[in-house]
């Protein structure tokens, strides 16, 4: 019911209602997404094709974007207070990004989506996996004495290609690399990567603006804003609070989300076309209608792996207090 209330309300016919509930939505995705340090786009791209199924997609692109531009730096001041941000590896991280972001947005165009998606999607899932079992993190908030600069600007173009191609935050993706493959703690690993983000944010927000994708957008995006602006400090909060192989283990949560949205949204993409075939002589808004068809299955399935996350988390966090 809240989903049609909001997406039948226009930018300029939100009331009162309809601005709390997006303040209250960027508050719990400014929390979470500053927590693991992934900016929250991930989580706030396919709720809003299901709030605002009639909105274009670069206008859900634009406000998903500007929204974790605010979130990664209310987020980054916070971690800078804590003196937790490698400024050093961060701009040469963020400079590194900025050309696979570029390479990823013309490749779109020639990039067979359905397979890679599918590929993608199951490697996602694959990484959740490994992370939440076997994976490991330094503890601490010290900085790596020694990073491999060249390593880790590889794997920033690579994270600013597929964070491109896919329309989602590359903190996500960027977070475990960190950790796994260049020795970073969890915390200095999100409050680094949420300092890249913002930097990747700003940019791809401006380019927007210029593009005229907030026409329609303004509004949506400063309920959301201010939601995220608070949410970020208190995911910040949290995350003294939480040890750095559960910060992990919640990233890998929000990759088994990621991984089962893009695979299932692939998947049922060719049926629901045929479906839609079916139907055009029906009255019907066929861009509502298959926009609507193909985010809730994508968006349940996200939210099956969220869940299976969970679960998994518990069980970990059960086991652990058994061995005390």
């Amino acid at each position: 019911m809240h989903a049609a209330v909001l997406g039948s309300v226009g930018e300029c016919g939100m009331d009162a209602a309809s601005w709390a509930q997006l303040v209250l939505l960027g508050l719990a995705v400014g929390t979470f997404g500053t927590l693991i340090g992934a900016g929250g786009g991930f989580l706030l791209v396919p709720l809003l094709l299901l709030l605002y199924p009639s909105t274009p997609a670069s206008t859900i692109t634009a406000i998903s974007l500007a929204v974790v531009f605010v979130n990664a730096t209310s987020g980054s001041l916070a971690y800078a207070r804590l003196g937790r941000i490698d400024y050093r590896t961060g701009i040469v991280f963020a400079a590194a990004s900025a050309p696979g972001a570029i390479l990823g947005s013309l490749a779109t165009e020639w990039l067979e989506r359905g397979t890679f998606d599918v590929v993608f999607g199951v490697a996602l899932m694959s990484l959740a996996i490994y992370l939440l079992v076997w994976g490991k993190s330094p503890e601490g908030h010290a900085r790596p004495e020694h990073v491999n600069l060249g390593l880790g600007a590889v794997l920033s173009f690579g994270v600013g290609f597929l964070s491109s191609v896919l329309g989602i935050g590359g903190g996500v993706i960027h977070v475990p690399l960190l950790i796994q493959f260049l020795g970073y703690p969890a915390h200095v690993a999100t409050a680094t990567s949420h300092f890249i983000l913002a930097v990747m944010a700003l940019v791809g927000t401006a380019t927007h603006i210029l593009n005229g994708d907030f026409v329609e957008g303004t509004r949506r995006t400063i309920a959301l804003g201010a939601g995220v602006l608070a949410g970020a400090q208190v995911g910040a909060w949290l995350s003294q609070k939480v040890h750095g192989r559960w910060i992990m283990r919640s990233l890998a949560v929000g990759l088994l989300g990621v991984g089962g949205r893009l695979a299932t949204h692939a998947l049922i993409a060719g049926a629901l076309a045929m479906l839609a075939a079916t139907v055009q002589a029906a009255r019907v808004d066929q861009t509502i209608l298959s926009r609507h068809l193909l985010a809730m299955p994508s968006i349940g399935a996200g939210i099956l792996g969220l869940l299976v996350g969970e679960a998994i988390l518990l069980t970990l966090a059960w086991r652990s207090r058994r061995r005390l």
